[in-house]
């Protein structure tokens, strides 16, 4: 069910005085910027209830999930799954001209890293948390990241 405002909980919108937004005119850059966010801090709380452990140790861990070319592995096992809409912000995420790429991965896992962010990053201004995490557990699951 696509929704065209953006759909952040009440309480955050009042309490910044926030507008509701469309969504569907955020550039894919933006898209992405707050999904990089999101699957970041979705991972990091797999990976602190996994077990309490160094601070270094639960970055490491973290950061071998959230690196582009793990994520790059993920979306190419996902891409069966991804509704149209989903493919819409994922090809417009990934074909988006970043202003950075990444230190240890190729442009194509830099780009298709950044097309999962996106999808993220639309899924969660969207209201829809219970898919992002679905999106993500698919990933993690289908992957050798699975050992969190």
């Amino acid at each position: 069910m696509e929704k065209s405002i953006n759909q952040l909980p009440d309480f955050l919108i009042e309490q910044f005085h926030m507008k509701k937004q469309d969504i569907n005119a955020y550039s894919p850059l933006t898209l992405a910027y707050i999904g990089d966010a999101v699957y970041d801090l979705l991972v990091r709380t797999i990976v602190v209830e996994k077990g309490n452990c160094s601070a270094n140790r639960l970055h490491k861990k973290t950061s071998e999930i959230v690196k582009a070319p793990a994520q790059a592995e993920a979306i190419e096992r996902l891409m069966m799954v991804l509704t149209e809409k989903e493919q819409e912000i994922y090809r417009r995420g990934k074909n988006a001209k970043p202003y950075t790429t990444a230190k240890n991965a190729t442009m194509s896992q830099y780009q298709k890293a950044t097309g999962l962010e996106a999808v993220i990053g639309y899924l969660y201004l969207n209201g829809e948390m219970e898919r992002a995490v679905e999106l993500l557990r698919m990933g993690l699951e289908r992957g050798k990241e699975n050992e969190i």
